[in-house]
């Protein structure tokens, strides 16, 4: 069994967030010099429609970047792409993560589940570690311990 985590902390991917951001401001970049550099037929609204669409890429690049869970004394916090929902302790029944699975799985005290992006599954190591951290709150902090 892995040791419990001090609270509170916060899971996140790493490769994720480096390749987001770093496609973020490459595909910013290459707008701007494309919008200042285009041929003249393209008009001043032409060339900010380009840089807007280059802020809409990189915002939603940003939103998956954003991905996290965080757990402190009272429960989780899980921060998926465009959703963000507090879970208190008794409320995550099980962690779940199949092997070739994107994110774990958190069942829930109420039958639904939810994903939980902020542990990326292509980082096997950390993946595995960040999901056995987890997991031992959820054995340790809910109102009963799940028999493994």
């Amino acid at each position: 069994m892995t040791d419990v985590p001090a609270l509170p902390t916060v899971w996140r991917p790493r490769t994720t967030r480096v390749v987001a951001y770093a496609t973020a401001g490459i595909i910013m970049l290459g707008m701007i010099v494309l919008a200042v550099v285009v041929a003249p037929q393209f008009k001043t609204l032409d060339r900010v429609l380009m840089i807007a669409f280059g802020l809409l890429v990189a915002w939603i690049l940003h939103m998956l970047a954003r991905c996290r869970v965080a757990a402190d004394d009272t429960g989780l916090t899980v921060v998926n792409a465009f959703r963000t929902r507090r879970l208190e302790w008794p409320e995550v029944v099980d962690v779940t993560m199949s092997i070739g699975e994107p994110w774990p799985t958190l069942d829930l005290a109420d039958g639904t589940s939810i994903g939980a992006m902020g542990i990326n599954g292509a980082e096997k190591a950390l993946a595995a570690r960040q999901l056995a951290e987890l997991r031992t709150l959820v054995q340790t902090k809910g109102e009963a311990p799940n028999p493994r």
